[in-house]
């Protein structure tokens, strides 16, 4: 996935989850934020972001922050809408006979939904941002959601669907992720019990640049 239209800036601070501040060409531009986690460990003042220019005269904010340099590790990607886009890039080339997204399972809805001959797929994808000594960690701040999209899986998996969580690691260096239990202990016995029932746990690093990201083969 490649972005157009970006310009990079100095992040001064995060007045709440939605907006930024940050120095643009000498002046103070606030932009909208691309991801409603924590990111505490990223979005300090005086890194490095990248923003993209959305060219809308209808929005409030000009510019949207998509990715912060972190020392030491290199580009992040935050879009919280990118790691749902290059999974379905990835998977039109893994030789699914059926790939739909955002299917509706019983009264829930799924990222994906395969099909290979007659076997059936469902996949949940989460966005890994957060990096500590070299490892990625998952979730940044409590996630009832994430808890629930295991627990449904499991419950799939159980009826015969080949069920998968998919973690995007949006950093270059880091190759796994771990449950993160001081944030969101409940998360963490929802993998564990997903697991058990038979879900895959995938983790797929990616290339990332200030402007693109991909997941590597």
């Amino acid at each position: 996935m490649k972005y157009n239209d970006c310009v990079t800036a100095t992040f001064l601070e995060r007045p709440n989850r939605f907006i930024a501040k940050v120095e643009l060409d000498g002046q103070v531009e606030t932009v909208h934020v691309k991801n409603t986690g924590r990111c505490r460990e990223l979005l300090i003042p005086g890194v490095d972001v990248v923003l993209q220019d959305c060219k809308s005269p209808t929005r409030k904010t000009r510019y949207d922050l998509i990715s912060v340099y972190k020392e030491n590790l290199g580009w992040v990607n935050i879009d919280s809408q990118v790691p749902n886009k290059v999974v379905a890039e990835w998977l039109e080339g893994q030789g699914y006979d059926l790939v739909r997204p955002e299917y509706t399972y019983g009264k829930s809805r799924v990222d994906f939904y395969m099909e290979k001959g007659t076997e059936r797929y469902l996949m949940e994808v989460k966005g890994c941002t957060l990096e500590v000594d070299g490892e990625g960690y998952f979730p940044d701040a409590p996630s009832l959601r994430a808890a629930k999209h295991c627990r449904e899986l499991a419950a799939a998996s159980r009826q015969g669907y080949h069920c998968t969580v998919a973690f995007v690691i949006a950093m270059e260096q880091v190759t796994a992720v771990h449950p993160n239990q001081a944030t969101d202990p409940d998360f963490c016995r929802a993998l564990a019990e997903a697991e058990a029932a038979g879900v895959e746990v995938l983790f797929l690093p990616c290339a990332v640049t200030k402007d693109s990201i991909c997941i590597k083969e």
